[in-house]
């Protein structure tokens, strides 16, 4: 690691300090990981506080962390492998490969309580919908709404602590949808949707899928939707702020869930990976699909999936009814499993027209730049990721520190 990829190795530095003095040692973050790739090769790779604060374990290069609908992107290329192949179109109906979904209808009036009034959808949803999610679906906990109050009082959510991917399918159908597919942008379950169609349309279970397709060919040996055998002294302890303005424990590392294996495979939110790991997939996107002399999926496939497909050229600020969201700025547009820079300008931070990114909710954060060759990481621990704006100041310093 070293300035000659075009960074000023003291600028890089700075964000390590800022880190560590903004966040850090005043208690609001309990530790970081920066890495920095650019032309292939690491840039930069940044640690700073803890792992686990109680045990004193340190931050290292091979923690493991939840990286929750960091997951989506992964979900998104698998289905996308499938449309590849000739076994499912973007077009397609979901009712082709969810029949029980054929008669899905809108939310026009009433309560969970007192019944449903819906009107029809004005085109059914297609598979497309899904990944750019424009399904008219929602989580269940960002939206004021009672199609959103129905997703909790039917503990929707709680299905992905106590039942299967099923379950969830069959639930969903019974319940209204937000609007009509294609007519906003909403936040949602669709991408653990899209999960099932990979297991529906494969054969193969979805996790397997994953690990045969993507996972051990890629040489991600940390990424699952558990942590494996032998590895748990690695994973991260989880926080959530205090409203003292520190940290408590959300979810303690010893006995967290995601040391066994789970009954419900989230395509939407379920993996624990490595920065490592998650550079490894990254790389793979940034370099038009190859790694290492294999192909995984098309240069032209990942043309259309980082380009914005939210109808009529529209931003996921103008057309979102969503409370919450990995992108809540201006010139941001939504493609297939990833948000798309469709105008730098209008971010009001330094990135390139074309850049692609998400996140996760304990406030991770990927993005991956063609034009300047770079993929950014950063992974920490906390539960909002709303509750600083360490991720925009990250890549904010990131690009700061380009001297070429």
């Amino acid at each position: 690691m070293d300035d000659t990829l075009g960074f000023s190795a003291e600028r890089l530095a700075r964000i390590d300090r800022f880190l560590d003095e903004k966040y850090v040692r005043p208690g609001k973050l309990a530790g970081t990981l920066t890495m920095i790739s650019r032309h292939g090769d690491l840039a930069h790779l940044g640690l700073t506080g803890h792992a686990d604060v109680a045990r004193g374990l340190p931050m290292a290069a091979d923690t493991i962390f939840r990286i929750y609908s960091m997951t989506k992107p992964i979900t998104s290329v698998a289905l996308m492998m499938l449309v590849e192949e000739g076994r499912i179109a973007l077009e397609d109906p979901v009712h082709r490969y969810i029949p029980e979904w054929k008669n899905l209808a809108v939310y026009a009036a009433g309560t969970h309580r007192t019944g449903f009034q819906t009107t029809p959808v004005k085109r059914p949803m297609q598979v497309v919908d899904l990944l750019r999610h424009t399904a008219g679906l929602t989580y269940g906990f960002q939206l004021r709404t009672n199609v959103d109050a129905a997703y909790r009082a039917q503990k929707i959510g709680e299905i992905e602590k106590s039942g299967t991917l099923a379950d969830m399918i069959a639930a969903l159908g019974k319940m209204p949808l937000e609007f009509s597919p294609g007519e906003s942008w909403n936040y949602s379950v669709a991408t653990d949707v899209c999960g099932w169609l990979v297991e529906v349309v494969s054969g193969q279970k979805f996790e397997d899928f994953l690990e045969t397709r993507l996972f051990a060919p890629l040489g991600m040996v940390d990424t699952g939707f558990h942590v494996r055998e032998g590895q748990a002294h690695r994973l991260a302890t989880c926080y959530q702020p205090t409203q003292a303005g520190g940290i408590q424990i959300q979810d303690d590392a010893p006995t967290s869930g995601f040391l066994q294996p789970p009954g419900f495979i989230s395509g939407g939110g379920g993996l624990v990976s490595t920065a490592h790991d998650y550079l490894r997939f990254a790389t793979m996107l940034l370099n038009g699909g190859t790694a290492d002399g294999k192909r995984y999926i098309s240069r032209k496939t990942l043309d259309l999936m980082t380009a914005n497909h939210l109808p009529g050229g529209s931003s996921i600020a103008a057309m979102s009814k969503s409370l919450f969201s990995e992108a809540a700025y201006e010139g941001i547009g939504f493609g297939l499993g990833f948000a798309t820079t469709m105008n730098a300008a209008q971010t009001l931070m330094p990135g390139s027209d074309g850049d692609f990114f998400w996140g996760g909710a304990a406030s991770t954060f990927f993005w991956i730049d063609p034009q300047e060759d770079l993929v950014g990481i950063f992974m920490t621990q906390l539960i909002p990721s709303s509750t600083y704006p360490v991720r925009r100041e990250v890549r904010t310093m990131v690009y700061a520190a380009l001297d070429d």
